[in-house]
């Protein structure tokens, strides 16, 4: 009777866990971009993390620096192009003569509106009753339903970055519980997840690594471009343009796109209103060097040697263009997640798990794995950093 109550117990708690488990699951399955992109920070930042922690006590601030110094870049950049943009659209106002009639606007009630005088006399009322009340409602629910995506994009940053800030404050309790619960006499968990760690620090630093050296070509490839440029048809603030490219190739599959393709639309405008010679194939010419030169060779050739050293390149190079295809934009980050895995479980658990024998990673490769702890931090025995209590705001 007893043992039937304890089972009974046991089988109660098991469900317990099965549930708990699949709700955790569900909820990473339904935001697994927000999560593998949050884990991208952590990585991309912890180097910048662990030399700051030398020098503040606190590693609640040494985690938000981090994060800034990760962040402000691309926001001074994008601050500055949103700026030269306004620019180019104040000049073009003030040089061009606008019909209102062109963007489907009645002049008679542009005029009422910017005298409100008029609207009291009697033409609020026909105004109220006319068919343009539709469509002004209608304006106002597409400006809700932009409202609504910019906050729901808003809120899935706030997740990546208190993600990766309590990662960064956090690793070192976290690797300490994982290996003092699931561990075993022989350090097989310490060895796996230690070099799924180092590979982890490789591949997502080496994409910032990554979008540093493509913007270095975009800003030299554009620049040179734009020596061959027709009067009047040259590429607008070509540096900066190479720059954002940079930055963007960190998005996967569609990064670059969203800076180059812009820009040929505008050089093609601007050839077309011209009227100069060459000008439609100085277009051709950006648009061949954009998607040749600074997309495409940095995405399938230099990102694999840049990230993951310690894999094959072929491999790696085929995660980065399946992943996107395979699991949406995500998948860039995701598939070399997976790659890694499946290297090292193959290296190090499944010999022995085929052989039947004692699972013991030395038996592994020694000149390729070791104990020690990775850079997650996965040695028990290793002080934990002065201050880094945790319990610090």
């Amino acid at each position: 009777m007893e043992l039937l109550e304890v089972d009974k117990g046991r089988l109660a708690w098991g469900a317990l866990g099965v549930a708990l488990a699949g709700a955790l699951v569900f909820i990473a399955y339904s935001f697994v971009g927000t999560f593998v992109f949050g884990l991208f920070v952590y990585y991309a930042t912890r180097p910048i993390y662990r030399q700051l922690r030398r020098a503040l006590d606190s590693p609640s601030l040494a985690a938000a620096v981090s994060l800034f110094a990760l962040v402000l870049p691309a926001l001074v950049l994008v601050g500055y192009a949103l700026t030269i943009v306004l620019q180019e659209l104040d000049r073009y106002a003030q040089t061009t003569t606008i019909d209102v009639e062109q963007l489907g606007i009645d002049p008679a009630l542009l005029d009422g509106i910017a005298d409100p005088e008029s609207l009291l006399q009697g033409g609020m009322v026909e105004m109220l009753t006319s068919a343009d009340l539709s469509g002004l409602l209608g304006s106002i629910e597409s400006a809700f339903g932009t409202v609504a995506v910019l906050g729901i994009a808003g809120i899935h940053l706030f997740v990546m970055l208190a993600m990766a800030f309590y990662l960064l404050r956090e690793d070192h309790r976290l690797a300490r519980w994982f290996v003092r619960n699931f561990d075993d006499d022989r350090g097989t968990v310490r060895t796996f997840f230690g070099a799924v760690d180092r590979d982890f620090n490789s591949i997502f630093f080496g994409n910032i690594l990554n979008a540093i050296l493509t913007g270095t070509i975009a800003v030299i490839a554009y620049s040179v471009l734009n020596v061959f440029a027709p009067p009047g048809g040259s590429i607008p603030a070509a540096a900066l343009v190479g720059m954002l490219a940079g930055i963007a190739s960190l998005i996967p599959v569609v990064g670059m796109k969203l800076v180059y393709v812009p820009v040929a639309l505008v050089l093609a405008i601007q050839s077309a209103l011209a009227g100069t010679a060459g000008g439609f194939a100085f277009v051709v010419a950006f648009v061949a060097v954009s998607f040749v030169i600074v997309d495409t060779i940095p995405d399938l050739v230099l990102r694999p040697y840049v990230s993951g050293r310690s894999l094959h390149v072929g491999a790696l190079m085929l995660a980065y263009t399946l992943g996107p295809l395979l699991f949406s934009w995500y998948g860039i980050f995701l598939m070399p997640m997976l790659l890694v895995f499946v290297v090292h479980f193959t290296r190090v658990v499944l010999p022995e798990l085929i052989s039947g024998e004692a699972i013991e990673p030395y038996a592994v490769d020694p000149s390729y794995i070791t104990v020690g702890a990775g850079e997650f931090a996965f040695s028990g025995d290793e002080e934990e950093t002065p201050g880094a209590t945790g319990d610090e705001g």
